[in-house]
């Protein structure tokens, strides 16, 4: 199959002028808006640890949300394919990011998906989906660190 190129355009503006700019590293706002048409609009900033607002998604956030998001989106893809009913999926993913003096790096994100399947469904081919699709992971793919992935996997009971 031919490669398909598909291209994200998204605007970040930065709100954090506090009225003289960047002069010093405590001078200004880490908040922006990211946005793109036709979305809702995500307030981001850095993370409290950098000056960040606590309240907002910070880059870190929006990685770990993102590797997490597109699993589930591949696995429900693959399940349903396979016949394996999901019936509820929670993650409750975590990432480890390591400060290096002037640089940071993402050195290992886990996700821990808490799924529910139809009473009668194969468990065992429900557990095996899950490499699948991080193999199938667009940002998966697209990152340098490891992300293991540590699924609990339960059949709804018969009513």
């Amino acid at each position: 199959m031919a490669e398909k190129q598909h291209v994200y355009r998204v605007s970040v503006e930065w709100l954090g002028n506090r009225g003289v700019g960047t002069v010093d590293y405590a001078s200004y706002g880490r908040d922006h808006l990211i946005t793109a048409p036709g979305k809702p609009e995500i307030a981001g900033s850095s993370d409290p640890a950098f000056r960040g607002n606590p309240q907002r998604w910070n880059p870190e956030d929006l990685l770990l949300a993102s590797i997490s998001a597109c699993h589930k989106l591949w696995y429900l893809s693959l399940c349903a394919r396979a016949g394996v009913c999901v019936l509820t999926y929670l993650d409750d993913a975590e990432g480890t990011m390591i400060e290096a003096p002037g640089a940071g790096r993402f050195v290992r994100a886990v996700l821990r998906p808490q799924i529910t399947i139809r009473a009668g469904d194969d468990i065992e081919l429900a557990m095996r989906l899950h490499r699948e699709a991080h193999a199938n992971c667009f940002i998966a793919n697209s990152v340098n660190f490891p992300i293991e992935c540590e699924p609990q996997i339960m059949a709804m009971a018969p009513s």
